[in-house]
């Protein structure tokens, strides 16, 4: 079945496992050792990730064009010269998954739903990493339920990141629920990743990074420096700027709201908070070698990770 047939007949709101499921063959054409991401600023660059997990070998002096990152940082305090570690690869290299269900992620103006779109792009690099043979794990997380998947390889695995997803309990919304802890969920989700990650990985983190906190961040950027990390912006057309001037209503399963767009003030101000997060994320994703992609609620999951991770060659 093609995969413009398949979401033509999804729901914009939620995802089913059989949907899911079916995302298993468009997911052959998706690869996942080449990224090409076109910056969200001007340009594009091409990165080859890393390939599959790698292990620590040995160290050797450091040389030019070597991985700063990569430094080895013990040996080179012994010594006058800087070292780098060299490493060899994995039979499998870990892939792990993070998606973010929070409240915030259940809205969209056009499409579907950015968890919507989030969840079937984050089933897509499951199933493409089980096409590859890699051991897929992750982390499911929304305001109230935090999910942990080990590593494991084969079909099960990538069945059971769907599985997990699609009962996720933050997919029910509750407008009554108590107010969320102290510490942000996605902060949370970050320093959980940071606990269970395996140097070498292949991480994919999909979300709208509202709340990504300097606490967040700092987590993040460890798990950078070992670790290939993608980050897939999920956002809607509403959030990056306001419709035409005029009065609308914005209408939720209980709830309703009128919004007043003509204040050229008020739209100026809109513009500014999106940029500010975009332009955020992106000068951390650019300071910490993280590859970062958008992803609209109007475009389509498919071609949208086609285009940024390559096409597999059969």
């Amino acid at each position: 079945m093609r995969h413009d047939k398949l979401q033509a007949d999804a729901s914009p709101v939620s995802v089913s496992q059989v949907g899911l499921i079916r995302l298993a063959g468009p997911a052959r054409a998706i690869a996942l050792d080449v990224l090409r991401v076109n910056s969200l600023q001007a340009g594009a660059y091409v990165s080859h990730f890393r390939g599959r997990g790698m292990e620590f070998d040995e160290s050797r002096p450091y040389q030019p064009g070597d991985d700063p990152r990569n430094i080895d940082w013990r040996v080179t305090a012994r010594s006058t010269e800087a070292y780098t570690k060299l490493f060899r690869e994995e039979r499998e290299r870990p892939v792990l998954i993070v998606l973010d269900l929070r409240s915030n992620m259940h809205f969209a103006t056009q499409g579907a739903y950015k968890s919507v779109h989030a969840s079937n792009a984050a089933a897509l690099i499951a199933w493409a990493a089980h096409h590859r043979g890699d051991r897929l794990g992750g982390l499911i997380f929304g305001d109230k339920v935090h999910r942990e998947l080990k590593p494991k390889l084969g079909r099960q695995a990538a069945l059971r990141y769907v599985h997990e997803l699609v009962n996720h309990p933050d997919w029910q919304v509750d407008e009554h629920a108590p107010p969320p802890p102290d510490e942000p969920a996605l902060t949370q989700a970050m320093a959980a990743l940071r606990r269970v990650v395996r140097p070498g990985s292949l991480v994919v983190i999909l979300s709208d990074f509202v709340g990504f906190s300097r606490a967040a961040q700092s987590y993040l950027a460890g798990i950078a420096r070992h670790n290939e990390v993608l980050a897939v912006f999920i956002s809607d057309p509403l959030e990056e700027e306001l419709p035409p001037p005029g009065h609308y209503r914005l209408v939720s399963h209980d709830a309703e709201m009128a919004i007043d767009t003509y204040a050229a003030g008020a739209r100026r101000d809109y513009y500014k908070v999106f940029e500010e997060r975009r332009a955020m994320l992106e000068h951390f994703c650019q300071r910490y070698g993280v590859h970062l992609m958008q992803l609209s609620t109007r475009d389509d999951p498919v071609q949208s990770l086609q285009q940024s991770l390559g096409r597999r060659v059969a």
